[in-house]
């Protein structure tokens, strides 16, 4: 008789069927010559799942799936798990003594996200076409020279020259900040000193920019009343996380597993 290729999973006499494990294996990297590495990870996953239910039922839970996204519930076993933690992990509210520790230890991660007013002229190409894109590049270039020969021009030159609609405020895109504009273009705007306009055009999937910085409002470090909340609820997400994985390390040791090896760092995020 063969040997199975994979060993049985069974969790406090709970055995879980393969065809369980596949599915989950699936989730998981691995490489394609490495199959068992997959199988393995999912065998864990399946363990630590089969553990919290069988904790959650032995305790006798009930809760409800709810909604976590739109159109989207839990499934019952995920309600189950979410039920089960909620009664076994109970996190005290952080004190201010904490909170303004976290905070002065390092105020430097606390600072306001900087805010730029920026105008462009935007010579627009896509950049997947080679021959247009490179046309489009040495038009951009020809106005860089003339933006940077004539910077107090920047908005008639725009007005004249720009593909973008902003032409009819002479380029002026109004304040900006992280996020707001594409990556490229945001580098840009980090080099950037006030009154400054890029010595070389900055492609990015609109086409070329010429960039002006009209002004900056330098990044500062927030007040600790501002920055509270913030504080406390990574200080309750990194104590939620060491309890979750103290109950389960719990689970784990008064359990008799076959077919996963649950380390000591395992870890369960909250949902």
């Amino acid at each position: 008789m063969t040997a199975p290729l994979f060993p049985d999973l069974v969790i406090n006499g709970e055995t879980v069927p393969q065809a369980i494990i596949a599915q989950e294996a699936q989730n998981h990297d691995a490489p394609k010559d490495k199959p068992g590495l997959a199988w393995r990870k999912a065998a864990n996953a399946i363990a630590t799942r089969t553990l919290l239910l069988q904790e959650a039922r032995r305790r006798g839970i009930a809760a409800d799936p709810v909604e976590v996204g739109p159109g989207r519930f839990e499934t019952e076993e995920e309600a189950l798990i979410r039920g089960l933690l909620e009664q076994a992990i109970d996190i005290p509210d952080p004190d201010e003594e904490t909170l303004r520790w976290e905070w002065a230890r390092n105020p430097e991660r606390f600072r306001s996200a900087p805010l730029w007013e920026v105008s462009h002229i935007l010579i627009a190409c896509d950049p997947r076409q080679p021959v247009a894109t490179e046309v489009a590049r040495q038009r951009a270039e020809t106005l860089t020279t003339e933006a940077l020969g004539n910077p107090r021009g920047f908005g008639r030159l725009a007005e004249a020259e720009s593909d973008c609609g902003s032409k009819s405020s002479g380029g002026t895109l109004g304040q900006l900040g992280p996020g707001d504009t594409v990556p490229e273009f945001e580098a840009a705007l980090r080099t950037l000193s006030e009154g400054e306009i890029t010595a070389k055009p900055v492609l990015s999937r609109h086409g070329w920019h010429i960039i002006r910085m009209d002004a900056a409002a330098p990044t500062h470090v927030l007040p600790y009343e501002t920055v509270r909340p913030k504080i406390a609820e990574a200080w309750e997400k990194a104590a939620w996380s060491r309890a979750a994985k103290a109950f389960l390390d719990q689970l784990v040791d008064k359990a008799e597993i076959v077919g996963a090896t649950l380390k000591s760092d395992t870890k369960y995020a909250r949902a």
